[in-house]
This record gives C-alpha cells, sequence and structure tokens, in this order.
C-alpha cells in the first residue's frame, strides 16, 4: 500500500498530463471512439488484462483478483457535452488549466488511468478483480447508454459486486442517491396559416402555452426533493404567420422513483386533457399531439452503513477531509437502481464553470483524489 500511495504522488506530473490529453481529444456525444481508443491504450500500458471494447463502446480492462469472484468496477466517463466541432485545446492560466471537458470527465478518466498504474506496479492482489471502465454516454442524450449496457444481460459487470465512479474534481462530496429523470418532447402539429386572414384557426403554440400553464399547476413535493423544468421551446417559421409546427421539452426530476412516476402521470393526464379542450367545434381533432421520450434515468440509492460508503468516507479522512453524502444523477443511478453498492465521487483537485467553455481545473490534492478512489476500491474489493 506505501508504494502505491507513493507511486500516486510520484507520477502527478504524468497524471495532470494525460488529463490534459484527454481533454483535448473530442467526445462530443455519440462520438467518443477517439477518446475511447486512448484509454485502450492507457489501459494496456498501465499493465491491465482483457482490455476490450464492448459493443456499446465502453472501454473496459481487468485487474485480476485472486479468486474467480464478482469484479469490483472503477469508472469513469468518455463523453463531455461539447457538440462535435468545438474547440478543445487546454489553455494553462496561472495555476490553472482551462477547456470544455478538463473536469468532467477528463479528471476522472486521468484519475483512473492513474488507479490502475498504481494497482499494477505495486502488485496489489485483491480478493475480488478491479473491473476499470471507461463509459460511453453519460451527459444529456446519451441517457447513461454505457453503463445500461455495462449492466445489461451482454454487459460486463453484471455480476458486480459493487460500482464507483469517478466523475470531475473534488474531495469533500460522496453521491449516495441517484437522481432519476424523466425527459419528454411534446409537439403539436396544425394547419397553420396567415396570422390575419386565418386567425382563429388552431395555434399549436397557444395549445402548447396552455398545456405549460397546466403543467406547472401539478403539485411538486419538497421531500423527496422534485422538481419540473420547461426546458426548451421552439415553433413557428414567420412573424406574421400562424405555426404549423411546435414542440416543448420538459425535464422531470426526483430522488424517488414512486413520486417521479406521480409527476410523470400528472404530465401525462395535462396533455391529454388540453387535447381535449383544443379539439375543433365539430369534434374533430384541429391540431395533432405526439409525445417522445428523449431520456429517462432511474432513481436509486446507496445506503449510507454499506460497506462500499463507510470505505469511501473512511478513504476522504485518511485524505484529510470529512466528506459529505449527497444527491446526483450519474452512471451509479444505475447499478443504484439494481440493488447494487455504488456510489460516485470526485478524482481530487478543484474545477469550476462545468459545461461551459471555461471550465477550468486546479491541482490542489490532485493526487489524494486518486489515492481516495485506490483505497476506496481496495476496502471493498478485499486486501
Amino acid at each position: 500500500m506505501k508504494q502505491a500511495l507513493e507511486l500516486i504522488h510520484e507520477t502527478d506530473r504524468r497524471t495532470i498530463r494525460e488529463q490534459v490529453e484527454i481533454s483535448e481529444i473530442p467526445a462530443p456525444p455519440f462520438g467518443e471512439e477517439e477518446r475511447g481508443t486512448r484509454l485502450m491504450r492507457g489501459f494496456s500500458e498501465a499493465g491491465l488484462e482483457v482490455v476490450e471494447r464492448d459493443p456499446e463502446g465502453n472501454v473496459l480492462g481487468l485487474h485480476p483478483g485472486r479468486k474467480d469472484r464478482a469484479p469490483v468496477v472503477l469508472s469513469a466517463h468518455l463523453d463531455t457535452v461539447f457538440p462535435e466541432g468545438t474547440d478543445t485545446r487546454v489553455q494553462r492560466q496561472k495555476d490553472r488549466w482551462v477547456g470544455p471537458g478538463i473536469t468532467d470527465d477528463s479528471r476522472g478518466l486521468a484519475a483512473l488511468l492513474a488507479t490502475a498504474r498504481a494497482f499494477s506496479s505495486a502488485r496489489l492482489t485483491p480478493r475480488h478483480p478491479i473491473l476499470f471502465v471507461a463509459t460511453v454516454g453519460e451527459e444529456g442524450p446519451g441517457n447513461l447508454r454505457g453503463v445500461k449496457h455495462l449492466f445489461g444481460p451482454h454487459g460486463g459487470a453484471k455480476e458486480c459486486r459493487s460500482f464507483i465512479s469517478l466523475d470531475g474534481a473534488g474531495l469533500h462530496g460522496i453521491v449516495v442517491r441517484g437522481v432519476g429523470s424523466v425527459r419528454l418532447r411534446i409537439r403539436v402539429r396544425g394547419p397553420g396559416g396567415h396570422s390575419w386572414i386565418d386567425w382563429g384557426g388552431a395555434n399549436p403554440l397557444h395549445a402548447l402555452a396552455a398545456l405549460v400553464n397546466e403543467i406547472l399547476t401539478l403539485p411538486i413535493p419538497k421531500t423527496p426533493r422534485t422538481t419540473l423544468t420547461v426546458a426548451r421551446w421552439r415553433g413557428g417559421h414567420s412573424i406574421n404567420a400562424i405555426p404549423e409546427d411546435g414542440w416543448v421539452e420538459l425535464d422531470l426530476r426526483s430522488e424517488d422513483r414512486a413520486a417521479l412516476t406521480r409527476l410523470e402521470d400528472g404530465v401525462l393526464r395535462a396533455v391529454e386533457s388540453t387535447a381535449r379542450q383544443f379539439e375543433s367545434m365539430d369534434g374533430e381533432p384541429s391540431l395533432s399531439w405526439e409525445l417522445e421520450e428523449i431520456g429517462r434515468r432511474p432513481s436509486g440509492g446507496t445506503d449510507p452503513d454499506t460497506p462500499l460508503v463507510q470505505a469511501a468516507l473512511e478513504a476522504s479522512r485518511l485524505s484529510g477531509v470529512e466528506a459529505h453524502l449527497s444527491s446526483s444523477s450519474t452512471d451509479a443511478n444505475v447499478p443504484m437502481a439494481l440493488g447494487i453498492p455504488a456510489i460516485t465521487m470526485g478524482a481530487g483537485g478543484e474545477g469550476g464553470r462545468a459545461h461551459t467553455l471555461k471550465e477550468w481545473y486546479r491541482n490542489v490534492r490532485g493526487p489524494e483524489g486518486v489515492a481516495r478512489a485506490l483505497l476506496t476500491a481496495l476496502a471493498v474489493a478485499g486486501p
């Protein structure tokens, strides 16, 4: 253990170089292949075995255990929120590195490689193998597709013992509650027309406005924390025309599965009642309605008394911090929903302005984040 922890500190400059290198490889939604290839090379150089890319695009590498037992998964995600064509160059500004994705989740990926090297170089042999995974599709439109495949019938972690996700920077937070979400697009189409000549005809945006007004009257519980956001709205092509088409996108979230289901049911009832309200006088629909699910993340949680959470808290103390337990929406949602002990935590250092072009990282206690990941994984894998 002493050798592994010393190695993490001694190779910290290499970890930072890799973090910058990874961040400059574009990884837009559904475009993670090049970055995944870099992680495959890193896993092989770190001494992991059976390095491969699964059918969904996740990159896997195994640090073997003493016996053939269910693995502990240590992961970070490959994708970013930034679209294809984004300038991903990283700039050094005094004590900061600035660039889109430099923290979320290039920091997690670099820490994943550093942890793998420490396990291999120090020849740590846990009872349970450690499965290192770089996942695809964690952000927005990815809809957790990588980790869903990982825990699906043909995934490499369906028999997982525990799951640890390294996501972003920091040492103080440990995510033990997965915020579930449902994302819906409601589209309305109509005949359209001239804003003067055809005024009085069915207007998709009027219908959507009425729908949003009804949705905003739905009861939203404060406990468990639940939210409903009207996120995007679009329609029409001219200021002097009745739109032929319009749509609105909704983001529903909750820490509780039942509360999220009730809220979704309320939205569906609002759509049905608004559609009836805008039927024509002769009873024939003058507008057509479509409801599309564009994202779904399950809710879940890990009991704070589980060995995994207790190990993470103790590893945090050994790193010099008293961590707090929190909730978020991450790759850990999926194993949490399946009843598998799972957490998400930062990989050390400090970061800010995530999901913007001015995202930054500062390497304050960066090695401690890598050490915390190693200690937590080894504790639940069994030394």
